[in-house]
Formats: structure tokens, C-alpha cells, sequence
């Protein structure tokens, strides 16, 4: 039966505080071990900077995800790998991304570590847990295959890697009005012709919160006496710049000034919420406002609105299935993890306008798949335009807001996506879980990273990490739980080794110390506790302990996969 948007619940901006009170209610706490087995719902956003959030220093309302933090946790010192595909495939299965199959992007390159789809020698999160009776569901964005045709090996598709039920995309990215690889369970599907779900207006990001609340509302009908995992895979504020127009309305002339304003208040809120510390610096500004032609600052302004209402988008979607929950009692004893796939994106996709003369066409008929991740047309026919005489957020353009807003949302970090310096690896994540979490509106600064997960739901579901499945020999998780940091007051020993390598970037971090590279440049090394922003290499006063990393890089890089790179680069 088909199903449209549901009746949104408009967001209100409140505090932390009075959030944590409004969401919680009555409940009473326990600590993780004596709870029942929760729900376990992990949230990822796609391409968002680390103060992208308003309860990380940003003003973009995100009122929903202030409230989980105000009633849960902040974890300040986490971590991703960098890239969209590297991050998912070891999300999902608690291992490196390299010993995962996918240390680059999901093409084959021949050697272990980068064959572009799930190592068959891992298991995901889904397959774990569904030997304890979970009942598993993914909305949104799968990207961790090298098949992407709907009539070809599915193998390594959500249904045949734990998933009992799917909705989303099996590539990275496309249009939020017409998305490419756009697939049901198993079978490809348009907007048009989707059998279960065709609102009056689609956009992605609505898709992926409707399917989320709908999976867990027939779960609360259906399955009562099982958990659930929820695997909810944003897109959004990965470009193309789209957002519906009564978002975007929302942030008009917020952003006018440009982006040093924008940048310097988030730098003051952060201090102030104590995400960072006092002494750690600005990283330096990307680009100046004042260099901007004038007769492109209305365009400049316009692609951080739309970004902006994305991601208020998604926040508005997570409230709805955060009071879905709510409203089904599952609320009080359901995990919510969010978190991000890598920094803010500093790639200029379609920002130069295209030489091509690209006239209207046909409209395409509801039974015609996209296949194409940046459309030339739209589903009407009409010409998709880039550059700046395009005005980013409806269908018919295509473009990403640059470099210099990058800048922005990876406040206060250097460098980007797919970069192992802090801009590139650096991810809030909020844990909120009312029965199993007796801290409340408090900040982690334990060092995590998303391997982590795994870790976490197999010791909060009970069940026995495989050393084999389905005939393969399983690698060991390398993960820690994050159950011992729900309760108040938890020191977690500081010396765990964490490793990072994405195209040639590489870094490693131990305790207070990360050592790290920008592709064939030279090694730099930072004191994490006094310079978080990268901003004063101490290779040359303390070359011993670089040489230490290094060393200790190169054994692990040789344990983990990373060698033997496919074009035999060091």
C-alpha cells in the first residue's frame, strides 16, 4: 500500500537542558549491563563537517539532534575514515577499511585491501546480530559493492549481507530528485513506479526518514518480542546542492556576510560548549569573502543555504522517527548512534558551468531508471544546469558549495574529505539510549573511531563474534566497545594505536600523539592535547617519537592490508 510524508512535527529550537528533560521523560536509569537488550539505530550523514551540528558550534538549526546529545552523550575525539565508501564498509564491519575490501572506492583494483566490494573474510553488523534474533533494517545509502546493475551478482547487496529489508541507493551519490540506483529489497525501482511509497514530492532525504519510521513502526506491529537494528544512511549534505524551497527560505541572507563571520562564531560557540579547548588555534581561512566577485556573492551565499537546509532536512527527519519511537514505547530502551562518513567536502563539483548545449528532452517514462550519477535531464525533460548562473536547490541543477565553505564546516580543522589530517577524519558522534546511558548532556573525550560499533552492538546484543561464516574465516573485530563510557565519570586508557590511510594519506594516532602525511609529502606530528587544529609540527624537535609512528604506521599498514597497494606505491 502506498504511503506518503507523514505529518512532521516542526522542529523547536530549545535548550539542552529542557531538551533532555522533554525527550526522556520519566524514565529511569540503569546502567548498560542490566539493561535488556536495546534497539540499536545507527544514523549516518554524508559529507558534513565536524561543526556542522548546532550542539558542535554551528548555527544551522539542528534542534532534533540537540536534543539526543542533551539527553545522551558527545564524544569530541572520534573518528572516521575519511571517505564516504572506506567509512561505511568499516562501520559495518568493525574492521579497517582496507581489511574490509575497500580502502579506496568501489572499483577493483586487484590486491585484498582494494577490491572495491565487502571482503567475504568480514561480517557486518547485521549479519552478527541477527544470530541473536535482531530483526535488521538499512535505510538509505549502501555504497560498499563494485556490482551496481540490477540484473547482476547481488552478492554483496544489504539483503545479502544481513538485511532483512532495504530502501536506499547501492552507489554514493546522484540526484535527491531522482536518484541513481534507487532499489527496494532487491529490485530497482524510480520515484515514479515504487509501488510502497509515492508522495506528492520526492526528495531523497525525506525517503530515507519515511522508510526509517515505517520499518520501525511495523516492527513495533509485527516482531514485539525483537530487538531491531537500523542502519539510516543519509545522503544528505553530500552535493548536488538540493533542498526543497521552503527549507532553504529558512537561512536566507544567514549567510550573506560570507565566510569569515560564520567561521569565527562557530570557533567561539565551540569553546564555549567545550568541544575544543581554548589553546587549540584557527586553522587557517581557505578563501576571503571580500575576493569574491560581487555579482557571484548571491550564488556564494545561496550554495551554504541550501547545504544548510539539507542537513535541517535530515535533522527534521530524525525527530520524526525519534518520536515515532517515542509514540511506540521503544524509545526508553533504543541505542541512536550519529555520527559522519568523513569531513566537509572541498570538491567543485559543477561549479564551473558546463560547455556542453544541452537541450530539453522527452520526459522519462515512470518505469525508466536513472543511470546516470549527474543527470543531464530531469525526470520533466528539462536541462540540468551548473555554474554560477545556476541557483543551487531545485532539480534541474547540479553543483557543490566549494572549497571555501568546506573551510567552514570543519571549523576549527585543516584540510577535508578524504584527507587523514583532522578536517578529513574528525566526526561528532552522539550516543542516546535513556535506560542503558546514566550520563546525561555530557561530553566523551575518549579516543574512538568507528570500528568501535561493531564492538558495541555484539557486547549489547549478546552475541558471539564469528570466526567463521558461511565457510570463510572471519577476521577478529579491531574495535573497542563504547559501554564502558555510558557511565559517569569513565577513563578509557589513552594509548590505543588508531590507523588511517586513504589514497596515500596516511596517519596514525597513539594517545596525545598523531603523526600524519598529505599524500607523498613528508611526515608531520601534532600533540593532539595542546593542538588538535595541526597548526605546529613537532617533527623537528621531537624526530624520535615521529620515527616511532612511523615504524609503528609501517607494521600495522602491513597487518591491516594497506600493502600491497594495487600500483606499488610506499
Amino acid at each position: 500500500m502506498a504511503f506518503g510524508r507523514w505529518k512532521s512535527i516542526r522542529p523547536r529550537c530549545v535548550g539542552l537542558l529542557t531538551a533532555a528533560l522533554t525527550l526522556v521523560g520519566s524514565w529511569q536509569p540503569v546502567s548498560a549491563a542490566e539493561a535488556p537488550r536495546p534497539n540499536i539505530i545507527v544514523i549516518m550523514a554524508d559529507d558534513m563537517g565536524y561543526s556542522d551540528m548546532g550542539c558542535f558550534g554551528s548555527e544551522i538549526a539542528t534542534p532534533n539532534l540537540d536534543r539526543l546529545a542533551g539527553g545522551g552523550l558527545r564524544y569530541t575525539n572520534f573518528y572516521n575514515t575519511g571517505r564516504c565508501c572506506p567509512t561505511r564498509a568499516s562501520l559495518l564491519t568493525g574492521l579497517y577499511a582496507h581489511q574490509a575490501g575497500i580502502g579506496e572506492m568501489t572499483n577493483d583494483k586487484g590486491q585484498p585491501g582494494y577490491r572495491g566490494s565487502l571482503s567475504s573474510s568480514a561480517v557486518t553488523i547485521a549479519e552478527v546480530l541477527k544470530t541473536t534474533g535482531y530483526k535488521t533494517y538499512m535505510s538509505g545509502k549502501w555504497h560498499v559493492t563494485t556490482q551496481l546493475k540490477p540484473d547482476g551478482d547481488k552478492s554483496n547487496w544489504p539483503l545479502q549481507r544481513g538485511f532483512d529489508r532495504f530502501y536506499g541507493t547501492i552507489i554514493g551519490a546522484g540526484s535527491f530528485y531522482d536518484p541513481w540506483t534507487l532499489t527496494r529489497g532487491n529490485e530497482a525501482i524510480t520515484p515514479e513506479n515504487d509501488p510502497e511509497y509515492r508522495p506528492q514530492q520526492y526528495y531523497y532525504t525525506h525517503a530515507i526518514s519515511d522508510q526509517a519510521v515505517r520499518f520501525s513502526e511495523e516492527h513495533a506491529k509485527q516482531s514485539k518480542g525483537d530487538p531491531f537494528f537500523l542502519y539510516v544512511a543519509y545522503t544528505s549534505p553530500h552535493w548536488p546542492l538540493h533542498a526543497l524551497e521552503e527549507d532553504i527560505a529558512k537561512y536566507k541572507g544567514k549567510y550573506d556576510e560570507g565566510y569569515g563571520p560564520i567561521r569565527n562564531a562557530r570557533y567561539r560557540k565551540m569553546k564555549e560548549l567545550g568541544i575544543i579547548k581554548d589553546e587549540w588555534g584557527l586553522s587557517g581561512a581557505e578563501g576571503a569573502w571580500e575576493n569574491v566577485p560581487e555579482d557571484r556573492r548571491a550564488w556564494e551565499a545561496r550554495c551554504m543555504e541550501v547545504y544548510a537546509a539539507m542537513i535541517t532536512s535530515m535533522d527534521r527527519g530524525i525527530g520524526e522517527l525519534v518520536d515515532s519511537l517515542k509514540a511506540n514505547g521503544q524509545l526508553d530502551n533504543t541505542l541512536i548512534f550519529f555520527l559522519q562518513d568523513n569531513g566537509g567536502c572541498h570538491e567543485t563539483y559543477g561549479r564551473s558551468a558546463s560547455k556542453k548545449n544541452v537541450q530539453p528532452t522527452e520526459p522519462m517514462g515512470k518505469d525508466e531508471l536513472q543511470t546516470r550519477m549527474n543527470p543531464l535531464h530531469t525526470r520533466a525533460g528539462e536541462p540540468v544546469q551548473f555554474g554560477p548562473n545556476a541557483m543551487p536547490g531545485p532539480a534541474n541543477t547540479y553543483l557543490a558549495y566549494g572549497v571555501n565553505w568546506a573551510n567552514v564546516s570543519n571549523t576549527p580543522f585543516r584540510l577535508y574529505k578524504s584527507m587523514t589530517h583532522e578536517g578529513g577524519i574528525a566526526t561528532p558522534l552522539i550516543a542516546h539510549w535513556p535506560k542503558g546511558i546514566t550520563a546525561g548532556n555530557e561530553l566523551r573525550k575518549n579516543t574512538g573511531h568507528l570500528i568501535d560499533l561493531m564492538a558495541t552492538c555484539v557486547e549489547l546484543s549478546g552475541a558471539e563474534y564469528p570466526k567463521e561464516f558461511q565457510g570463510h574465516e572471519i577476521r577478529p573485530m579491531e574495535g573497542v566497545s563504547l559501554v564502558p563510557s555510558f557511565g559517569k565519570n569513565v577513563k578509557i586508557a589513552p594509548e590505543r594505536i588508531i590507523l588511517w590511510e586513504h589514497m596515500t594519506n596516511a596517519a596514525i594516532r597513539q594517545g596525545k600523539w598523531k603523526l600524519v602525511k598529505a599524500s607523498s609529502g613528508p611526515w608531520e606530528l601534532y600533540d593532539m592535547e595542546k593542538d588538535r587544529s595541526e597548526l605546529h609540527d613537532l617533527v623537528e624537535k621531537n624526530p624520535e617519537k615521529a620515527k616511532e609512528l612511523e615504524v609503528l604506521w609501517e607494521k600495522n599498514a602491513h597487518r591491516t592490508q594497506i600493502y600491497p597497494r594495487p600500483d606499488k606505491r610506499k
